[in-house]
């Protein structure tokens, strides 16, 4: 009874920052060292919090987000893969890629917006360029640094079987160098989720992001932190999603 008791308290620890966070910025708010329109108390946060649900207008910003974070997640991610696999296995593709390939990840994808809007406007296009464009870099980096790590007798054996290129990457690449693609598709899903929210800021008619702009602009500041906190509860809960996803399907490397 108390090896669980003690199990439920350690797991519960997560929770102390938060509310630590919580108290201290109710204490700040209530003794006035900020103008009340600048820092409000965090009742009237979850009053316009719960206000936005009634309404409908969070659900619909959010799942506006969600869904352009998805697609442009699917595409940058999946291609991402294919192409890190590819330079790994093929040395014509990293001689004539790599060089282009290591220079335009260096880009940030934020600096790329102006230039994209120019190209695809504001509609959903540009927006889901731009997220597969955020989550493609990582995968392809995290894939190819994996296969390249492979010890080099897994593709003796193939050579010796003589295995086509689709069952070589099914059977030996893919499997091999599982966990650090796994962590390269967390890490780009995170970064993609960042970047949409900062593109909704600056070139959207929706999403999460244009609610905390126009939030701002009507200096509705409980709608911005509604805005900043559910960005932040959504960010958590994918990347813990893909951490224990990681934890699940790699727990035989910590036995």
């Amino acid at each position: 009874m108390a090896f669980r008791t003690r199990s439920v308290l350690t797991a519960l620890t997560w929770l102390i920052s938060p509310i630590v966070l919580l108290a201290v910025w109710a204490l700040v708010a209530a003794a006035g060292i900020f103008p009340r329109n600048l820092l409000i108390p965090p009742a009237q946060v979850v009053q316009a919090f719960a206000g936005l649900l009634a309404s409908g207008e969070l659900y619909e910003h959010l799942g506006n987000s969600l869904s352009r974070l998805g697609l442009g997640f699917a595409i940058g991610s999946l291609s991402g893969l294919a192409f890190g696999v590819l330079m790994a296995l093929s040395r014509q593709v990293e001689v004539y890629c790599g060089p282009l390939f290591h220079t335009l990840r260096q880009i940030p994808s934020i600096a790329l917006i102006p230039m994209f809007v120019l190209l695809f406007g504001i509609d959903e296009t540009f927006k889901i360029i731009i997220v597969a464009k955020t989550a493609f870099f990582p995968v392809a980096l995290a894939a190819s640094e994996g296969v390249k790590a492979i010890p080099r007798s897994y593709f003796e054996v193939a050579d010796v079987y003589r295995l086509r290129w689709p069952t070589l990457v099914r059977e030996i690449a893919l499997p091999a160098a599982a966990p650090p693609i796994i962590t390269g598709f967390r890490i780009s899903l995170t970064r993609a989720w960042v970047v949409l929210v900062a593109t909704e800021l600056l070139a959207a008619d929706s999403g999460l992001g244009q609610m905390i702009e126009m939030g701002r602009q009507m200096l509705r500041i409980d709608v911005v932190m509604v805005g900043v906190l559910v960005t932040g509860v959504i960010g958590f809960a994918l990347d813990f999603t893909f951490r224990r996803l990681e934890q699940h399907l790699f727990r035989w490397q910590t036995r």
